[in-house]
């Protein structure tokens, strides 16, 4: 039964908040449920868009998607990026950069928040481009906004389209930003959209052969891991605002990404986006939201939560369409 996923995530949610309570006592446990409850509540879309592409891949690599790919998730996303980020921002060695998450939190999470110009432009530039090869596509015959949505689907048949509207949004921003940061901007947005396109051509290249099935998995795979760090990486650095200390950060993270990555898997075993016609358009306009506000943010502050409610918003309103269509239909 798919609901057994959930009864996984259940055990790694009592499992990771012990381990929590042990290293940082009661303060350390609360946060930590506050943490997941945040991603869980903030990565609906991003369970959606996972959803649709798991269901291209073989049964093991589905599997895979759930026990490798939450340790990628966690320690790789959650954890080791942040670090690598700040470590190529400030000139020092990941190892220096661990040391000082480890020993002088408060110091880890000022330097995460200063990197947070490379973080916006890469995130942001790599999920546009999500949204947008979504709404451009030709072959899109289903349209939830209607009246925009058929547009954008004429506007698709202008070759690379979507990769234009991002170089143009990412050269744009970096003439805006401070200028000590017009470089990072620029260079970590071309680094976002230059990943994109390769992943998305090798994808591709994969399901044009249509004998590969294992080698199609694979560049998902890799695919789907590259899109859920895009996804999260605005809130590893909201993270912070809670908690510097970088075990906790991880345990919290990490025990929403499980829920999470179980909640794809049960979208993908129920068939829900086939019963459900609109929620894929749903998640993509709340990751051309998620995008939006990471670019922006590059220029003015917009709080975490309001970023959430924008995308929990465009997925329920999506929800209840695709119901009420159900019922009509």
């Amino acid at each position: 039964m798919s609901y057994r996923l959930f009864l996984i995530s259940g055990i790694v949610t009592v499992v990771g908040l012990i381990g929590a309570y042990l290293w940082g006592g009661t303060k350390a446990f609360f946060i930590c449920g506050l943490l997941a409850i945040l991603e869980v509540t903030l990565s609906f879309d991003n369970a959606v868009v996972n959803a649709k592409i798991l269901k291209r891949m073989n049964a093991v690599w589905q599997k895979r998607f759930l026990t490798w790919g939450i340790l990628v998730a966690v320690f790789g996303t959650r954890v080791l990026l942040p670090v690598l980020i700040v470590a190529a921002s400030v000139g020092m060695s990941p190892w220096l950069v661990t040391m000082l998450a480890l020993n002088s939190p408060e110091e880890y999470a000022s330097m995460v928040a200063d990197a947070h110009y490379a973080i916006g432009a890469f995130g942001g530039i790599f999920l546009l481009l999500v949204s947008l090869k979504y709404f451009f596509d030709t072959q899109k015959h289903v349209h939830w906004i209607h009246v925009i949505e058929r547009h954008m689907v004429r506007w698709g048949s202008i070759e690379a389209i979507e990769i234009a509207l991002a170089l143009v949004s990412v050269c744009a921003l970096s003439l805006l930003v401070d200028p000590t940061h017009q470089a990072t901007v620029l260079f970590s947005g071309l680094v976002g959209a230059i990943l994109f396109i390769i992943i998305e051509g090798i994808a591709s290249s994969f399901d044009a052969e249509a004998k590969d099935v294992a080698g199609s998995s694979i560049a998902l795979f890799l695919y789907l891991n590259v899109l859920d760090s895009a996804f999260s990486l605005d809130g590893v650095v909201g993270a912070f605002a809670l908690s510097s200390d970088l075990v906790v950060i991880g345990i919290g993270l990490g025990i929403g990404a499980f829920f999470v990555r179980s909640l794809t898997i049960f979208l993908v075993r129920e068939r829900m986006l086939d019963t459900l016609p609109y929620l894929e358009h749903g998640a993509h306009w709340a990751i051309f939201g998620l995008a939006g506000a990471m670019l922006a943010g590059l220029l003015f502050h917009i709080p975490e939560i309001i970023i959430g409610l924008i995308g929990l918003l465009f997925v329920v309103l999506s929800y209840i369409s695709s119901k009420k269509e159900k019922q009509e239909g």
